[in-house]
């Protein structure tokens, strides 16, 4: 129901838009001259104002209507099961949802059955006010706007007003999205620490993770939620990755930039910037079916035991992964130093060597640190190999022959696995506002690096 409303939208929108273009001919009575904008103008004024409308109610009614879902079965959660709270009634509802959807629940009984029967009546409900009121809201769009076409009607204006509006809006989705992520994921931590009894320190410097032991009894067990293991499993891997990539990706960019030929610069640096096209879940394959083995094979050759989900496999891996951003981007940034430095570093007597590490090198810094620092951003928050590459035991070690799991391992298996996400949320949500903190802490020093050094080399 909701695509047909959707594709309803854009069919009256389409429709109006050859509706007030011919309306504008009509009015003209052959004489264009007459009219203020051209019957083009017209036409898409009509078009943005019943899309303007049409999706606003949507999205709006969308949003109400899905509020008073929620609201609505917890009262007949609250009637129906009185003494289900917290965990244990999030869990009923994330159950009924799913047996109304058709999904796996975890669990299925009568109390169950009977709220996936009221979602299922008062999603039917939400489903059909948003079809109706959004097709009425463009349908009303339509017949003011075709009421508006006179000859001397602005519609050139009224339509590059409305665009420009519209590309405000856009432009300010992205803070707003930033700032509902923020709040999503500072509302989430906030209610899981509450459950803990606000035990921050034995999330942050716990050494025992495994926050969904106590589930079952409707709690979350303060001791069980360690971090540490986490932390330390997303640090070593990141450091391998980055022992990989920084090295081969800036003497790549180097290279090409500033010693190789132009045939082989040619052919070397878009094979080079293939690798940024594989998809991660190759990487993952590739990590698990043949790096990890490899390593293992090795190791006993050497009478080390390496484990097959170590930390060293996934760390090559995403090493390797990241070697074309840096590469790429070091070589943008090396190319983009001033000729001009170069000429007189050689006139100087300089050799070509020198001249890159005492010159160039150093011009380029600020755009260096900043490609390092997006490696690094991109191996804390990579998933796919992760998963796919080490273990999901919170094993704290620094050896990286053995088993350790990362913060985004956990959060998969926290949402993905046998518990519902709304049980895992809190765990989950608590990891992911640590990495964003983590990661917004790492890019404002970035930035203090990165503006000290083009001061100096602007």
């Amino acid at each position: 129901m909701l695509p047909l409303t959707l594709l309803g939208i854009v069919v009256i929108a389409i429709g109006g838009f050859a509706l007030a273009r011919s309306r504008a001919v009509l009015v003209a009575d052959g004489n264009l001259s007459s009219l203020h904008s051209r019957p083009g103008y017209h036409g898409l004024y009509m078009l943005l104002r019943v899309l303007m409308f049409g999706l606003g109610a949507y999205i709006l009614v969308n949003i109400i209507g899905s509020t008073l879902v929620g609201s609505q079965m917890r009262a007949t959660l609250t009637e129906l099961a009185p003494d289900l709270t917290g965990l244990k009634a999030d869990t009923a509802l994330s159950d009924a949802r799913a047996i109304a959807t058709g999904t796996i629940a975890s669990k299925t009984d009568a109390l169950r059955e009977a709220l996936a029967e009221t979602f299922l009546r008062i999603d039917g409900q939400r489903i059909w006010a948003i079809a109706i009121v959004s097709i009425l809201a463009a349908l009303g769009a339509a017949y003011t706007t075709f009421r508006q076409i006179k000859p001397g009607f602005r519609a050139r204006n009224r339509a590059e007003r409305v665009m420009r509006r519209g590309l405000m809006v856009t432009a300010a989705v992205a803070i707003l999205t930033t700032i509902g992520i923020l709040l999503s994921l500072i509302g989430e931590t906030l209610n899981f620490f509450s459950g803990i009894d606000w035990r921050v320190d034995a999330f942050l410097f716990g050494t025992t993770w495994s926050p969904l032991s106590g589930v079952h009894e409707g709690s979350i067990s303060a001791d069980k939620v360690g971090a540490i293991p986490l932390f330390a499993g997303t640090l070593m891997i990141t450091v391998i990755a980055m022992l990989v990539a920084v090295p081969v990706g800036l003497f790549a960019a180097i290279y090409l930039s500033e010693f190789a030929s132009p045939m082989v610069r040619a052919w070397a640096k878009p094979m080079l910037e293939i690798l940024a096209g594989i998809p991660t879940v190759v990487y993952g394959f590739f990590a698990a079916i043949t790096v990890a083995p490899a390593l293992v094979s090795f190791g006993g050759s050497l009478g080390l035991t390496v484990q097959a989900e170590s930390a060293l496999a996934a760390g090559v891996v995403m090493g390797i992964m990241i070697i074309p951003f840096i590469s790429s981007l070091s070589d943008d940034v090396i190319n983009a130093v001033p000729q001009a430095l170069r000429d007189g570093s050689f006139g100087l007597g300089a050799t070509r060597s020198e001249t890159v590490m005492k010159v160039v090198l150093p011009a380029a810094l600020p755009g260096i640190v900043s490609a390092v620092l997006l490696g690094i951003s991109r191996a804390v928050g990579e998933t796919m190999i992760v998963v796919m590459a080490v273990g999901q035991s919170a094993n704290l070690t620094w050896n990286p022959l053995d088993k350790v799991t990362t913060v985004t391992v956990q959060i998969v298996m926290l949402i993905l696995g046998d518990t519902e996400a709304s049980t895992a949320a809190g765990p989950a949500y608590t990891l992911g506002f640590t990495l964003f903190v983590a990661t917004l802490a790492l890019n404002v020093f970035a930035l203090r690096i990165v503006s000290k050094y083009r001061q100096k080399y602007d």
